[in-house]
Parts: structure tokens; sequence; C-alpha cells
């Protein structure tokens, strides 16, 4: 059993509606964290956030409805334990492509003498060390989340999502896209018919499968399709368009 809701809903096929974050801001944090969401990924890959960024994020998203995911910025071990450290409960691995990456990603999220991450008797992870049974749980709480998104990696996916301890397989779209040739071009039916099928293959060996998307119908067709855990929007992108409208309501 896992005190991680998010890992949680995952395991009994529960649908989870997340948001991505990348504002890098602790206040955009404390207001979207109530909203409702199941989830919400501060992105350290392609927003500015560095570690004390995150930290402030994940203080402030405290007592909302949402999980927080972080993504760190790539595989690496060093960073993982860090973020992990300062008390994120689950995490999305981004670029993971066959099998080794997965298991270096599981590795990392682990205590020896499964994996390799350091220890830290009073990380805020632990509530600074009031978590006596930190140690004895953290391995089963975290969970893993790795991120799919070019098509060779695609060719192995069922390598890479039966790894003990990958709790859930990432679709990168926009990555994925980019891969078959259609920079900027999720749509096109090559890249559509790629992420369908990869839902169902998920789904064949029960792996929740996950994606993104700023687009309402297309979230509502991904969910179709079979996706268990689907980001539907994006902070940043609602800032701007509702933004965007206003001025434009009284400008026109």
């Amino acid at each position: 059993m896992t005190r991680n809701p998010f890992k949680a809903a995952l395991g009994q096929g529960k649908l989870q509606i997340g948001l991505w974050s990348s504002l890098a801001s602790n206040i955009s944090a404390e207001i979207i964290a109530p909203c409702g969401y199941d989830w919400i990924v501060i992105d350290m890959e392609h927003a500015p956030n560095d570690l004390r960024d995150v930290l402030s994020q994940l203080q402030a998203m405290r007592g909302g409805t949402a999980t927080p995911v972080v993504r760190p910025p790539w595989n690496e071990f060093v960073t993982i334990k860090r973020v992990l450290d300062a008390g994120a409960p689950a995490l999305i691995v981004p670029y993971v492509q066959n099998r080794e990456e997965a298991e270096m990603a599981v590795r990392a999220v682990r205590y020896p003498p499964r994996g390799i991450r350091g220890v830290a008797g009073g990380a805020r992870g632990s509530d600074f060390g009031r978590r006596k049974d930190y140690f004895a749980t953290a391995d089963d709480d975290i969970c893993l989340l790795v991120q799919v998104e070019t098509a060779e990696a695609l060719e192995r996916l069922e390598e890479i999502a039966s790894v003990d301890g990958v709790d859930g397989v990432f679709i990168g779209p926009a990555d994925l896209a980019a891969s078959m040739g259609h920079l900027g071009n999720l749509k096109a039916p090559e890249v559509q018919q790629a992420i369908h099928a990869a839902v169902g293959r998920l789904k064949a060996i029960g792996k929740p499968g996950g994606i993104l998307t700023a687009v309402e119908e297309d979230a509502r067709r991904y969910i179709d399709w079979g996706f268990l855990f689907v980001a539907v929007g994006i902070d940043a992108n609602l800032l701007m368009r509702a933004a965007g409208d206003l001025a434009g309501r009284f400008k026109r």
C-alpha cells in the first residue's frame, strides 16, 4: 500500500486529470494547487526552475488537491536525489529511450540495496526526520513516471514500460512529432496514429499511459483512447489566453 494518492489512483486504474506548471512561481503554484486537479507538474526541463524554485512551489502546493510531480531536466541521479530530498512525491523523468535508461531512473529513486539514492536523515522529504518510517516506505510511496518521446523509444515501449518500478509511461507528443519529421505539428495523422497505438500497447500490458495537451478536444480524445493521467492545460498558456482574450474584448 502506498500513501501517495496519485500513485494509488493509477494503480487502481482511475483517471487522473492534471495541469502543467511552467511559470516557475510559488504564487502561481499556490493559486492552482487547490483548483481540483489530481496532479500538477513542476517542470525543470523546459521551465526556468532551479532546486530552490521547486522547493518553494512544493511548499506552496502543500494542502492542495493535486499531487506535485516534478520533471527533472534529465535522467540523472544527483538531481533526482535532491528533488526527492526536497519532498517531491512523484517524478516524470524525460527522454527515456530503452530498458537500461528506465532501470537507471528506478535505481535513482530507490534506496540501497534496491537502488542508489543517497541517504539524508533530516531532509524535507522525511519531514525533516519526523517521519520515522520514511526509509522503510519511501521506495513504495514515490511515484516514478518515465517519458517516451521519440520514434526510437516507441519501438521499445514494452521493454521500457515493463521495468519493475516504473509506475506509468508519459508519451511526449511534441518531441515525438519532431522525431517523426513533424516538428510543431502534433496533429499530423502519423503522429496521432502513433500516440493511439502507444496507449493501446500500454493498456495491453497493464501500464498506465499519460500525455499533455493544451487543447480540450484533444484531451477528451486521449481520455477516450485510454490515457489514465492526462494534463489538460499549461498555466502559462492559460494566463496568456485569458489576458489576451480580455484585452481583445476591449480593443476590438
